[in-house]
This record gives structure tokens, sequence and C-alpha cells, in this order.
């Protein structure tokens, strides 16, 4: 007797709540470490009246983005979320194009995410055992972590990562109230919160809106993780709380920083950088609490990785049910219902990618982490333009009850602002990416994601003629239908690959 086979081709369904979600979105955006990094770097500016302001916007921008996500979520849920709303709206071919970039867009940030922590790591080091370990030691520790959690259930892991969101949640909130409660002079300010009247320094402005929309990256998570919530549905109304919740914690964040260091805040930021929040805290509790702000940066970063990673392997596992990618990536343990091949595929892609670094350069990667970040987060912003406009198309093209605000006004808001954003970004590419504005990565980058994005819409036009059923399923978890010419209608049997959802009417 043949032994049962011990893989499916579907996710659980039914594992994830509405804060599950929510949850493991947050742990992908980092949001401490956006704090102690992004928000004191955006002070450095000298334009601290429009920090918070900035969050503000590219919040509200992002708002409108996620009205027209959540409509496509309900209409059906999709582990590479991204690319099937795009294969919906704009057609297969380019839908192909972006889970390519998708891919990469998600491994530049997941990589650079583990040159980051060893730099987070070397204070703590220092201070409990006055030795300093090599970064990729450090990266190693935590790649191990995600590897086992990868391959765990995924309402085991989406706990343990709410937990440490959670506090550093309360952290955040925790030293920014310190912070308004004990201002540098005194007294609270609110010129830390208004922009200026006075006219600003548009370059900088202009870096400035971008280094806001970066910090967001990671909200689109939920979508991803939609087959295995409770109400699959549902899952994209998640994003909602995640875009208003960061939207209200950063511009808060960022102008409590400006209270508490005072009129100086641009030259100190300037000065301290990432140390700045540190500094803050130190003056307003007891040393312990800065020490605990470092483990929760640390902690925030290996939570932001094992998001990351459950995301990557996700996307691939639905490419691979569509038959783009291998299909033994495209199965799931019965046992857990964890994409374990693609899961393990993503570790053994990380792991060559941190040796590779370690070899080329032992000391820690400042400028490596800063280019695959950058990189990355200007993948996602073409991702997330794309979606926009896909779902502005696919929702007038195919309406089902949404009105006006749902189906043209929001995604049509969020395709103009986040196509500004995505100009911005590459606009001030060499300053994003610190290096002159002639160097050879000043046009690799964006000349990079073009040639992956011709070569999937190139290999999904290839699909359309060579495997019909397949293309025909691209975007919809692998079904389809598809009828001849010689053969009635009604005898056509439907070609749906097994967990398949229900078919959309999509542009070819």
């Amino acid at each position: 007797m043949a032994p049962q086979d011990a893989s499916t081709w579907t996710l659980a369904t039914g594992r994830l709540g509405s804060l599950s979600l929510v949850l493991l979105a947050l742990a992908a955006t980092t949001p401490l470490t956006v704090v102690t990094t992004a928000v004191p770097a955006a002070h450095a500016r000298g334009e601290t009246g429009f920090v918070p302001a900035g969050f503000v916007a590219v919040g509200l921008i992002v708002l409108c983005f996620a009205t027209g996500y959540a409509a496509m979520s309900g209409r059906g849920p999709h582990a590479g979320a991204l690319y099937a709303f795009i294969a919906r709206g704009l057609g297969r071919p380019v839908g192909v194009g972006g889970a390519w970039v998708a891919l990469i867009a998600y491994h530049a940030l997941q990589i650079g995410l583990y040159g980051a922590v060893g730099a987070a790591a070397a204070p703590l080091l220092t201070a409990w055992f006055g030795a300093a370990a090599p970064w990729w030691l450090v990266a190693a520790i935590c790649w191990l972590v995600v590897a086992v959690c990868g391959t765990a259930r995924v309402d085991v892991v989406a706990g343990l990562l709410g937990l440490l969101v959670l506090v550093e949640l309360a952290v955040i909130g925790g030293v920014a109230v310190a912070s308004l409660l004990h201002p540098s002079d005194g007294r609270i300010t609110w010129a830390g919160m208004v922009p200026p009247g006075g006219p600003a320094d548009r370059p900088a402005l202009g870096l400035l809106l971008v280094a806001a929309a970066f910090a967001f990256v990671g909200f689109e998570a939920t979508a991803a993780f939609g087959e295995e919530a409770i109400r699959p549905r549902r899952s994209g109304r998640s994003t909602y709380a995640v875009v208003l919740l960061l939207a209200v914690l950063y511009p808060i964040a960022s102008w409590a920083m400006s209270v508490a260091a005072g009129p100086q805040v641009a030259a100190l930021a300037a000065a301290r950088g990432p140390e700045l929040w540190f500094d803050l805290t130190g003056e307003r509790f007891a040393p312990w609490a800065v020490t605990l702000g470092r483990m929760l940066v640390l902690t925030g970063l290996l939570a932001g990785l094992v998001a990351l990673h459950h995301v990557i392997a996700r996307y691939a596992f639905a490419l691979s049910r569509e038959g783009l990618l291998p299909r033994p990536l495209g199965r799931a343990r019965r046992r857990t219902s964890a994409p374990r091949a693609a899961s393990l595929t993503q570790s053994t892609i990380a792991a060559a990618a941190i040796v590779t670094a370690a070899v080329l350069d032992p000391d820690p990667p400042t400028e490596m982490v800063r280019w695959l970040t950058v990189t990355g987060a200007l993948g996602m912003f073409l991702l997330l333009t794309a979606t926009a406009l896909a779902t502005l198309i696919f929702l007038n093209r195919s309406p089902s009850g949404e009105n006006v605000w749902v189906r043209f006004l929001a995604p049509g808001l969020a395709t103009v602002g986040l196509g500004a954003l995505a100009y911005l970004a590459f606009a001030q590419l060499p300053t994003l990416l610190g290096v002159p504005g002639r160097a050879p990565l000043v046009w690799i980058v964006p000349a990079g994601y073009a040639l992956v994005l011709l070569a999937g819409m190139g290999y999904g036009h290839g699909l359309r003629k060579a495997r019909p059923i397949r293309y025909a399923g691209i975007g919809l978890g692998g079904s389809a239908v598809v009828g001849t010419p010689s053969v009635p209608k009604q005898s056509v049997p439907k070609q749906r690959a097994p967990g398949a959802h229900r078919p959309e009417r999509v542009k070819r």
C-alpha cells in the first residue's frame, strides 16, 4: 500500500483572525526600526515641521490604496496578492512580470534586514559581554530562527510576532508620552507638528515624502495571508487598521522627538542619527529602558525577517500553484499547512546571500543594507502603483456593487499619489542610495526592474500560446474555464487546480 501523501495544494483556512493579520503586517513594517532610524534621518534634513505632515500625507494616500485593495481581496483572496490583482486588471503577462518584481523586491528587503541585525546587536553584545561578534554570525543565528519559523503553523508564528509587535508599540507610545510630558524647553510646542508657512526646500521635501512612504512598506502583507484567514474575503479590511495605526503612530513619534530635542533637533539628528532616540529615552527613563529599547529593535528586525519570509514563501507557493514556478514549491505540509518547500527554498537563498556578503565584506555591510532596502522599497512602490491602476480598471470593468468611492475615486487618487511618490523616489535615487549622481547603481536599479518586468511579460505571452490552460489560471489560484469551438460549451470541464478559488473575469 502506497504511503499517504504528506503534502497538499492548499494553505490552511480559518487560522488567522483580523488581529493576527494586522500584527503580521505590522511586523513586516518594523515600526521601532523606522522610529529610531527613518525619523531622525527625516529631522536631519532641516524641515522638521514637515516630518509629521509628511507621514500624514502618505498615510492618506495609502488609505486610498487600501480601499481598492480590500475590495479586490473581497473578490478572491490570493497568497500572491499584488501580482494576482495586477493580472486581473492589467492582464496576465503584466501580472507575471509583477510577480517576478515582487519576488526580487521582497528578497532585497529581507536580505537587507539580515545585514541590519548585526549593527542592532553590536551595542548589546558590547554592554553584556564586552566583546563584538561578526555581523554575519548574528545574521546566521537570526536566519536559523527564521528558517524554523518558516515551516511552523502560521497561527503559532502570528502569536509570537504579535507579542513582539505589541511590546514595540507600547515602547514607542511610552517614549512619545514621556517626551511630551518632559519637553526640552519646559513646554510643548506645536512648531514640530505644523509645517512652516515659509518656502520649503523642494528636494528635501520630496526626499522626506519618499522616506515617509518607505516607512509604510509592509502594510500590504495582510492580503498575502488572506487565504488562511477566518474570513478570507474580508481579510483585506485589516489593511485599514494597519495603515491607520501607522498614520497615527509615525507623526506622533516624530513630533514627540522634536519636542524632546527642542529647536536643535535637526542638528542633533544629523550628529547622532539613530542614537538620538536612545539618547532622549535615556534622559527620561532609567538605563534599563535604553537596553530594552535596543533589544526591541533587534527583536523587531527579527520579527520583520520572519514576516517577510512568510510573505515570500506564499508568493512562491502561489506562483508554483499556477505553474509559473516548479510544481513542488506549490505544496503545503499536511500537518502544518505551511508552504514547506517554498519556505526552505527561500531560506536557502537567504543563506547564500549572507555567505556571499560575509565573504565579500566581513565588516558590517552598512552600504549593502542601504542599497538593498532602498532597492526593495522602490520595487514595492512600482508594484503598489501598478496594483492601484489595476484595481481602478478591474473594479470599473467588472463592478459588483461597489460605490463610486471604492470603485473609482479611491483607486484613482491612489494611482496618482503612489505614482507621484514613485517618481520622486527615482528622482532622488542617488541621495537615497548614498552614491554620486553618475554612479552605475543609479541606472542599474531601474534598468534591472525594467528588464525583469519585460522578461516576465514575455514569459506570460509565451504561455498564452504554449500553455493556454495554465495561462488562463494566472492570478486566479490556478483556476480557469477553458473552451474550444468544436466542443459545446456545456460539456467543457473546468480546469481547476486543487484548492483554487472561484474564477474571476480578468483581462487577457
